[in-house]
């Protein structure tokens, strides 16, 4: 399989170590589909799917919301994604430190950084239909992790 030139790009820009570049992978769950380093283990689940390599993992989790999403409303839902993002980094005894509206899968998703003693992690979510999408990077200095925000797409 040849790696589209673009996403050698993308690798080559992150800083791509050897151990990243090069053949990928794509990983596809339930609605949707990413790229992650060849040779990484997959494991999925009814509403998940792992790529990992040692410490290195990234994941989506698909949940149900409670009503249908209309991306006209998008302003609404950010107050309850920024709330989330800081549970999330909370619960891990870490700090929120970068907030962003982005583009990912051709939709309005909000992408969060935050900071533990350990780590730095990249999560984002992307809301379709009754389904809200939830992309994550352990360490956000891996190349995978940008692979990961770049390559998803919903099916």
């Amino acid at each position: 399989m040849l790696v589209p030139l673009a996403l050698l790009s993308i690798l080559a820009a992150c800083g791509a170590s050897g151990k990243h570049a090069g053949p990928a992978q794509v990983v596809a769950g339930p609605g949707f589909t990413y790229t992650a380093p060849a040779g990484w283990k997959v494991r999925r689940t009814r509403f998940s799917t792992t790529a990992a390599s040692g410490v290195h993992a990234v994941f989506v989790t698909v949940f149900t919301l409670r009503r249908h999403y209309v991306q006209a409303q998008f302003h609404r839902a950010v107050g309850e994604l920024d709330g989330t993002a800081k549970r999330l980094a909370a619960d891990s005894q870490g700090k929120l430190t970068e907030s962003v509206t982005t583009t990912i899968a051709g939709r309005k998703a909000r992408a969060y950084r935050y900071t533990t003693t350990t780590h730095d992690s990249r999560v984002a979510f992307v809301l379709a239909g009754r389904h809200e999408y939830e992309l994550f990077c352990r360490d956000a200095k891996d190349p995978a992790c940008p692979l990961l925000f770049s390559s998803f797409s919903l099916r």
